[in-house]
């Protein structure tokens, strides 16, 4: 006989769990500030930047601003928070490829959503599951984030570039911009 078990929320977050709607959508990325919130795992930096260089180059993004997280497993500070979304437009966050990191990457996606900033969480593929439990967790079944092929720590320069090349259609689609 099967049983339900009860998902807990390791963040400490679900009293704010009751809001699921996206942040407002941009037409286009014309000008905007792309943040990059790198969560430090390997290669995550680089991944970011090559999905910011293709927004720019291909779709009109402005200038992107990095920032690095102090934590891989736990979402963002709350000051930190404020800072990228008092500074940027649209945020991509990198890269879970983990258990703990994927799941914190999704809550991080769907902190940034809460606040207005329409955003785009990357995990890897192996994760999907702990990253769809935390936005269950988080009160938000549906959010919809983008899995980059595992593993990513290990990739040359090379890969990481066609990781983020392969994640553009993804990313463009998630923050719902025309392509």
């Amino acid at each position: 006989m099967a049983t339900e078990e009860l998902l807990l929320d390791p963040t400490g977050a679900a009293d704010d769990a009751l809001d699921h709607t996206l942040s407002p959508r941009p037409v286009s990325l014309k000008g905007l500030t792309i943040g990059l919130l790198d969560n430090t795992k390997p290669n995550s930096t680089m991944l970011l930047e090559h999905i910011a260089e293709e927004l720019r180059t291909h779709y009109g993004a402005g200038e992107s601003r990095l920032y690095t997280k102090d934590y891989f497993g736990t979402p963002v500070s709350e000051e930190l928070l404020r800072t990228i979304v008092d500074e940027c437009d649209v945020v991509v966050t990198a890269v879970g490829d983990c258990g703990s990191c994927s799941a914190a990457t999704v809550a991080d996606g769907i902190l940034f959503e809460r606040a207005g900033v329409p955003t785009v969480a990357i995990t890897s593929d192996s994760f999907l599951a702990s990253g769809r439990a935390m936005a269950t967790v988080q009160g938000f079944p549906g959010f919809d984030f983008h899995a980059v092929a595992h593993p990513m720590a290990s990739l040359s320069a090379g890969e990481v570039r066609e990781r983020a090349l392969a994640a553009i259609p993804d990313v463009i689609r998630i923050l719902g911009v025309e392509a």
